[in-house]
C-alpha cells in the first residue's frame, strides 16, 4: 500500500466499523457508530495540524501553551453521505468551517456530475479535509479534489470509512500528493461500483432511505 494511504487501525475504530458492516444494524445505530468512529478518526487526521504558541494564565502563574487555529480548517462534505462524518469530526475541531460539494454518480457511466458547490471564503489560507464514507470508483473524490484545487487551499486530505483498491488508484493517479485516510481497504468493486465486502450504500444507511 502506498505511503500516502494511511490505514487507521486503532482497535476501537476497527470494532465500530465491524458493527457498522452488519446488515441488521439499525439506522440509529449505524448513524451513532459513524459519529463515534469519525471522532476517533479525526484525531489521526489532525495529527499534523499546525500549532501556534499563546500565553495563558493558569491558577498559579502565566505560562505558554500551544493551540490550533480551528478556523483555518475546512471540513468539506461530499453530499450526501459525507454529512454523516461532520458531527463526529466537529467534536474534535468545533471551530472548523464547513464546505459542501454536491456530486451524484451517473448510473450508466459511473462518472460524477456536480450539482452544488459552496465553500468558505479565503480558501487559500485554509487546510481542507474532504470527507466521504466510501472511496469506491474514486471518480467523485477525484472530481471533488480537482474542483477544490481551483481555490488553491494550503493543503487537502481525503478521509473515508472504506476504500476499494480501484478508488485508491483513481484518486492517487489524479492527485498523488493528496493523502488518503481510511479505516479499511476492502477487496474490490462489483459490476455496479459498490465496494465488496463493504457495508452497503452508506448514504441510505445513514438516512434510512433506499
Amino acid at each position: 500500500m502506498s505511503s500516502n494511504v494511511h490505514l487507521i487501525d486503532h482497535p476501537m475504530v476497527q470494532h465500530k466499523l465491524t458493527l457498522m458492516r452488519r446488515k441488521d444494524a439499525s439506522t440509529n445505530s449505524f448513524r451513532r457508530l459513524l459519529g463515534e468512529l469519525s471522532t476517533l478518526m479525526a484525531y489521526e487526521v489532525t495529527r499534523d495540524v499546525p500549532l501556534q504558541e499563546v500565553e495563558v494564565e493558569t491558577p498559579l502563574e502565566v505560562t505558554t501553551g500551544k493551540v490550533i487555529d480551528g478556523k483555518k480548517l475546512v471540513l468539506v462534505s461530499i453530499l450526501r453521505a459525507g454529512n454523516g462524518f461532520l458531527d463526529g469530526m466537529l467534536e474534535v475541531v468545533p471551530g472548523a468551517r464547513i464546505g459542501h460539494i454536491g456530486l451524484y454518480r451517473d448510473p450508466q457511466t459511473l462518472q460524477p456530475v456536480e450539482y452544488y458547490f459552496k465553500m468558505p471564503s479565503e480558501m487559500h489560507e485554509r487546510d481542507v479535509i474532504v470527507v466521504d464514507p466510501m472511496l469506491a470508483t474514486g471518480n467523485s473524490a477525484a472530481a471533488a479534489v480537482e474542483r477544490l484545487k481551483q481555490l488553491k487551499p494550503r493543503s487537502i486530505k481525503f478521509v473515508c470509512l472504506l476504500a476499494a483498491p480501484e478508488g485508491i488508484a483513481t484518486l492517487q493517479g489524479a492527485h498523488p500528493e493528496v493523502p488518503i485516510y481510511t479505516a479499511a481497504v476492502d477487496r474490490e468493486l462489483d459490476s455496479h461500483g459498490y465496494i465488496l465486502p463493504g457495508l452497503g450504500d452508506a448514504g441510505d444507511r445513514i438516512f434510512g432511505t433506499k
